[in-house]
Parts: C-alpha cells; structure tokens; sequence
C-alpha cells in the first residue's frame, strides 16, 4: 500500500508521548523519599516496634504524601523527647529539693536528740544533787557522834557505814584531807595562823567536811590554814 504523508507525523507524534513517559518516570524516581522513623504513630498515639513490618500501603501513603508536611511532623516529633527531658529535669530538682529538705529534717531530729539526751542528764545529775545537799545535815550528825566516839560499835556504826558507802555511789566524796596545799575553790578559811614548817598556805586542821559530787562542789570544807611565817 502507499504510505501517506500523515504517517510520518504519526510516528513522531508517538516518539514524543514516548520521550515524556520516560521523562516522567525519571522525574517521579528521582523524587526524595523521606521514611518515617518515629517511635509513635502520631495518628494512633500507638508505640512502634522496629521488629514488626509496616502495615500495606503505609509506604505507599509515606511516598504520595506533601514532602513539606512530612518534614514538619518529624520536627515536631523530634521536640517530644526534649519536652520529656525538660520535665523529667523539673522531676528531678524537685526530688533534690525534697531530698534536701530531708536532710534539714533530720539533722534538726538529731539536734533535737541530743539536746534532749543532754537535758535529761543534766536533770537527773540536779535531782541526784538536790538529794545529796539534803543529807548533808545528817553526813554532819554523822561525823560528831563518830568523833564523840557514838559511833565506834553497834548498830549504828553499821548503819552510817552503809549510807556512806550508798552516797560514794552516786559521786559523793568528802573534802577532809589536811597537810595539803590551801584551794579556794573547794576550801574556806575560817583562820589564818604562822606555820613554822610550811612554805605556802597549807590546810591544817578540817573544821567542818567538805562534799563534792564529780566536778562540783556542793559544800567548801571550812578549815584552819597555815601560812608562811
């Protein structure tokens, strides 16, 4: 058969639908991809797991949707982690204050403790003290009779022999010691006399006991001191 002239354009006309198909297709391959690899599904709110395999057509939707769009939802999943990093670092300052406030707590406790600890020992030594300057009177009558010689035999020699011994347990201890050197703080001077053989005042003779209970002393003991001539 001859070949007409429009045969010719037909076949052009062809070669260029041909060359724009492909064009296309390169166009659409050369497209950026952008995967989504956030940990929640942003429409569900459900947790992903990288083990599991994405439902059909995910990619599809990925792939045919606005790139722009796409790239803001991943920013905005990216700010949730620092959201979350900012309230966990409010969390814990506020567990650092409270850990602190704690620590205040429990140091006015053991203040307070031993503040009380120390006050109901020094009540107890007062009460103990209190007792012991009450029968202080009686040590006296005590010590009389024995220098009368009452108290030499008998009943009662035992009887001030063990109130004695009962006093020495709660801290009492006599001040009656004489040839020793004059202290003011547990002796009183009733007389001052020369002493021959004494190169400082010196206690000669115990007029009247004294007491002390460890370092205080609840009675001076009035005595004779000699002094140097």
């Amino acid at each position: 058969m001859p070949h007409h002239g429009n045969e010719e354009e037909h076949s052009s006309s062809s070669d260029r639908d041909g060359r724009r198909e492909a064009e296309q297709r390169d166009s659409e391959s050369q497209k950026p991809v952008i995967r989504d690899n956030r940990k929640v599904d942003p429409q569900t709110g459900q947790a992903r797991h990288p083990d599991q395999e994405p439902p059909a057509g995910a990619g599809d939707a990925a792939g045919s949707g606005d790139a722009l769009s796409q790239a803001e939802d991943i920013l905005n999943s990216v700010e949730v982690p620092a959201a979350e990093s900012v309230a966990q670092g409010t969390v814990s300052a506020e567990a650092e204050e409270l850990k602190d406030d704690l620590r205040r707590l429990q140091a006015e406790y053991v203040n307070y403790r031993k503040r009380v600890e120390r006050d109901r020992a020094v009540a107890g030594e007062m009460a103990v003290i209190g007792v012991l300057n009450s029968l202080l009177p009686v040590l006296d009558d005590v010590d009389a009779a024995r220098q009368h010689g009452d108290l030499a035999d008998g009943p009662f020699a035992a009887i001030a022999a063990k109130l004695e011994n009962a006093l020495k347990t709660y801290g009492l201890v006599r001040i009656d010691e004489t040839g020793v050197e004059f202290d003011p703080t547990i002796h009183e001077a009733l007389i001052q006399q020369p002493g021959a053989d004494v190169e400082f005042d010196t206690v000669s003779q115990v007029l009247r006991t004294g007491y002390k209970s460890g370092d205080r002393v609840l009675r001076a003991a009035q005595v004779i001191v000699a002094v140097p001539a």
